[in-house]
């Protein structure tokens, strides 16, 4: 049974979703970081929100750590790169608080036009200050969007229906969903030119830390508001406190900062700022999605496989999962005999899908075919790395679907390219769940993926078999299965032996001695 730990606050009713599929759950909220160290290797899954930091350390010591799930969208808490590096999946749950955090984005935007807060503190002082808070309306006004993701159309959406007009800054929004969502897509420069609020909706990288600098600042037209419910990083927080005393920015409201808890900011001393504790979430609503969505999330990777919403690997749905699976255990066999195969530095890896698997999900059976073929190479390659480890060492990885009659319902070829040559190889399933070889550098030869399996390469001519036959009987080495295969007579050809038991480097010698084989290699396939 596998065995996830809750580190963070979720709400009761994840600890039960974990029980009811199959997966014993311990709730530990408030770990300190050493005492997180001590029992993280326990554990085949962990599920957090933002207060537990998941460092490299910690996945050094998590030597089970299949899954990490956090509760809400950021996870800046979360060391990715080395998670990967580890084979350990990250999930987000992008969607469970999406309405709660733009519908506080656009509860900051009207407060911070009509000035609310200061105005509340005003009156309950006694002071009934009414001409001091001079408002503006936001009909008619521009709205700018930095990121239109979800969260960003859904602020798209609330804004028109307040009657702003929308620009959005996005790289990957397309015309057509700018144009369904009702967004003006704009290049950066211009929506700080003309947008009368600017709100962010983007994620924390190195691309956008510090997006609103010093000098986007003097981009964007005087009096200017500002709204950042997304994360901190994305603002020069000096900046905008320059600004903000200078009066060209007119006011701000932000709900995170570069460093948390923000108990001190040199921004809470500037003037027209409204601050709140990271609040975009915290909704009963919105807690209660995303500890129920990262409990379900978890729970089918580590009991059925399917991946749901991963950072640092392609999804694979529930409905996916169970077919998927025999094509990704294909690939990794298909992967694993190349990789076992002494070969020089790989310099690019295709895999082609014919017949049913050309309609495949075909990154899962891709990444499933690259581990099997780096593993023997390279420790610690799983599916969730392997894909960076292929990219780090610099192998090209492409795939091909081939819309064509095939001789098989469904095949999969992997060709590994490298220097001064190239190796193939193609595999179907037997009634469609049982991996099956069918073919080896072009020569057709049918086999199994067995525990030991001896690939000879020779010359097809006549007393082979009867010399090869005689060698084993000397080593005392039984054969299991003997298959054969050729391109054409007296030609290169093709033997995969199934031995009872392991076979020793000297007997390796005895049937490369002779006369008619190029090559042996011992192969191992188990799992």
């Amino acid at each position: 049974m596998p065995r996830v730990l809750i580190s963070d606050k979720l709400a009761p009713e994840a600890v039960e979703i974990f029980k009811e599929r199959g997966v014993d759950v311990d709730f530990r909220p408030g770990l300190s970081a050493e005492e997180l160290l001590e029992i993280i290797g326990d554990y085949d899954g962990l599920a957090i929100r933002s207060a537990t930091k998941v460092t490299a350390e910690v996945l050094a010591k998590g030597r089970k750590l299949r899954a990490i799930g956090r509760a809400g969208i950021g996870v800046d808490n979360v060391d990715v790169p080395a998670a990967t590096k580890a084979g350990v999946i990250v999930m987000n749950t992008p969607f469970g608080n999406s309405v709660t955090t733009a519908e506080h984005a656009i509860t900051m935007m009207l407060s911070l036009t009509r000035q609310i807060p200061q105005a509340h503190m005003s009156t309950i002082a006694g002071k009934w200050e009414k001409s001091k808070f001079l408002g503006t309306e936001i009909s008619g006004k521009r709205l700018g969007l930095i990121g239109c993701g979800n969260i960003g159309a859904i602020v798209a959406d609330r804004a028109q229906g307040l009657k702003m007009r929308v620009l959005g800054f996005d790289p990957f929004l397309t015309p057509e969903r700018a144009k369904k969502l009702g967004i003006e897509k704009v290049e950066l420069d211009e929506l700080l030119e003309k947008a009368d609020f600017i709100t962010l909706h983007t994620p924390l990288t190195d691309s956008t830390r510090n997006i609103i600098s010093a000098d986007a600042l003097q981009k964007t037209k005087k009096g200017v508001r500002i709204i950042n419910c997304a994360r901190g990083g994305l603002i020069d927080e000096v900046a905008l406190c320059a600004a903000l005393h200078s009066g060209h920015v007119a006011g701000a409201a932000l709900d995170v900062f570069a460093e948390e808890p923000a108990r001190e900011n040199i921004l809470f001393e500037a003037p027209n700022l409204i601050a709140t504790p990271h609040l975009g979430a915290s909704t009963i609503e919105a807690q209660e999605k995303v500890a129920l969505q990262v409990a379900e999330q978890l729970s089918d990777y580590l009991v059925n496989g399917a991946v749901t919403n991963a950072l640092n690997m392609a999804s694979v749905t529930a409905e996916e999962a169970p077919i998927l699976q025999p094509y990704m255990t294909l690939g990794r066999l298909l992967g694993s005999f190349l990789g076992q195969i002494a070969t020089p530095d790989i310099q690019a890896v295709r895999l082609e899908f014919d017949g049913k698997a050309a309609n495949l999900n075909e990154a899962p059976v891709l990444a499933s075919t690259l581990a099997g073929l780096l593993g023997p190479k390279m420790d610690s390659v799983n599916m969730v790395n392997a894909a960076a480890v292929a990219s780090s060492n610099g192998v090209d990885v492409a795939t091909t679907r081939h819309d064509r009659r095939c001789d098989y319902e469904s095949l999969l070829r992997v060709t590994v390219t490298f220097e001064g040559g190239a190796r193939t190889i193609a595999g179907t399933l037997v009634g469609g769940n049982k991996p099956r070889l069918v073919e080896v550098q072009d020569i057709a030869v049918e086999a199994d993926f067995p525990e030991n399996l001896l690939y000879v390469r020779n010359y097809d001519k006549p007393g082979f078999v009867g010399a090869l036959g005689a060698v084993f009987g000397d080593l005392g080495v039984n054969i299991a299965t003997f298959h054969l295969g050729r391109k054409e007579e007296s030609g290169e050809a093709i033997a995969l032996i199934e031995i009872d038991g392991g076979i020793s480097d000297e007997a390796l010698n005895s049937i490369c001695a002779l006369e008619q084989v190029v090559r042996v290699d011992r192969l191992s396939f188990t799992g």
